[in-house]
């Protein structure tokens, strides 16, 4: 089970990370634009919103709308910052953007936060330099 001190799963990650491009997109996030969003079964998505609901990354307002707490946020955005730049990075080195995409979203949770900040500050000096 994920809980708020231990190290989230990749799917939990993926699954905040999509609540937060949904939001951003739309406004808002509901369950079945999540399983869309990520091409997974609805009950699938239930049963990961539990464990998040559980774990206090996320919770639901009266409508049923999704709605990050302070902690999903931050593994949301912080999963989201690594993918787009891993996106970035591929595509920089002649990568096809689908591919980037994808890729990047297998690479995002392995990467350790100390080769994602070098990773960041290479390739931001580099496309200074050539941008």
């Amino acid at each position: 089970m994920w809980g708020v001190e231990m190290v989230l799963h990749e799917s939990a990650e993926d699954y905040l990370e999509a609540i937060l491009r949904l939001s951003e997109r739309r406004g808002y996030a509901r369950s079945v634009d999540v399983a869309n969003e990520l091409g997974v079964t609805k009950p699938s998505v239930s049963v990961a919103m539990k464990k998040l609901h559980e774990s206090g990354y996320i919770s639901f307002d009266e409508n049923g709308f999704l709605l990050m707490t302070e902690s999903g946020r931050e593994v949301a955005e912080k999963t989201y910052s690594k993918h787009l730049l891993l996106t970035g990075v591929l595509e920089a080195i002649g990568v096809d953007h689908d591919t980037a995409d994808r890729e990047a979203c297998k690479i995002e949770h392995d990467i350790s936060d100390r080769t994602y900040e070098l990773l960041s500050t290479y390739y931001n000096e580099h496309m200074k330099e050539t941008g």
